[in-house]
């Protein structure tokens, strides 16, 4: 009896663990995120995916994207005051995408946008080089399963960072990749915030 019940808390952690996070996303358990100190949700599913990048040194091994991320996370909540690490997801050039407030809860990406978006950042400077295949694969996967899991909606629409604030984010290289992504939204005057 005991067995089984310890079988049963096994699969339901495994399971509560995957539909939070999902899309073979590593976890913030995984990469030992800290937790929020604020939670907000998002509505779902949403129209808009902004891609940025993080504007750090790149990263292709595993301990080095963790370490990474975590880093980032720390300037995030105890330089910047955020409630959490910014992006919603993180691509490392190891081809893993890393859960920051995930699908589920509203990130710091964007000002003007977190509400209504979800921030896809990857990890590195892509002004002058390219993401990796395998990063560039990761997003792929990630937003069609972000489409089948009803996160997304199947008419989303994604954006280069610089689309809706003054940044060189997501780097030109970057840029120039996603504009040619089948949901890549040219003309952002119907998104756009007006102040």
């Amino acid at each position: 009896m005991t067995l089984s019940f310890g079988v049963f808390l096994l699969i339901s952690s495994v399971f509560c663990c995957c539909a939070h996070a999902g899309c073979g996303v590593v976890t913030r358990q995984q990469w030992d995120g800290l937790d929020p100190t604020q939670v907000e949700y998002l509505p779902r599913p949403l129209g808009l995916v902004v891609v940025q990048h993080t504007a750090t040194p790149a990263c292709d091994t595993d301990a080095a994207c963790v370490e990474l991320v975590q880093n980032i996370q720390t300037n995030h909540m105890d330089v910047l005051k955020f409630w959490d690490i910014g992006p919603n997801f993180l691509i490392g050039g190891n081809g893993k995408v890393y859960e920051g407030p995930g699908w589920l809860h509203v990130g710091a990406h964007t000002y003007g946008y977190n509400r209504k978006s979800i921030g896809i950042s990857f990890i590195g400077n892509f002004n002058a080089k390219t993401p990796t295949k395998a990063a560039l694969d990761a997003a792929e996967a990630l937003l069609k399963c972000g489409v089948r899991e009803g996160h997304l909606s199947r008419s989303y629409a994604v954006v280069g960072h610089r689309q809706l604030i003054a940044t060189e984010s997501p780097g030109r290289k970057l840029y120039q990749i996603i504009r040619r992504w089948p949901n890549y939204l040219e003309d952002i005057d119907k998104i756009k915030n007006n102040k």
